[in-house]
């Protein structure tokens, strides 16, 4: 199996993807991609943009995703990743994948 991390920032401009938009693109987006089921979690995240740049503190969702190893599945986790950088405006959503051996 793997395991799938993804990190959503949720930092626009001056204000933030509120609770009601990210469970709207979850239902959305996320689920009808992935029905068999997912963990979602609160997260405080940071990065640098650029070189030089500051660092930019933000509120952020972190969502995780155990599923068989296949390309559609790998697939939709980068059309999730487009779809919420162009919805949201953000430049990147972080995707981390790792091998797991699971028990259900």
């Amino acid at each position: 199996m793997i395991s799938a991390e993804m990190f959503f920032g949720r930092s626009v401009g001056s204000r933030t993807v509120s609770e009601k938009e990210f469970a709207a693109f979850l239902a959305g987006e996320i689920t009808p991609r992935f029905p068999d089921g997912l963990t979602v979690l609160d997260a405080r995240g940071q990065w640098r943009n650029g070189e030089r740049g500051p660092i930019t503190h933000e509120a952020s969702k972190l969502v995780k995703i155990i599923f068989a190893d296949d390309g559609q599945k790998r697939a939709a986790l980068d059309a999730i990743a487009e779809s919420y950088k162009q919805k949201f405006h953000q430049q990147s959503v972080l995707i981390s994948l790792q091998p797991a051996c699971v028990l259900f």
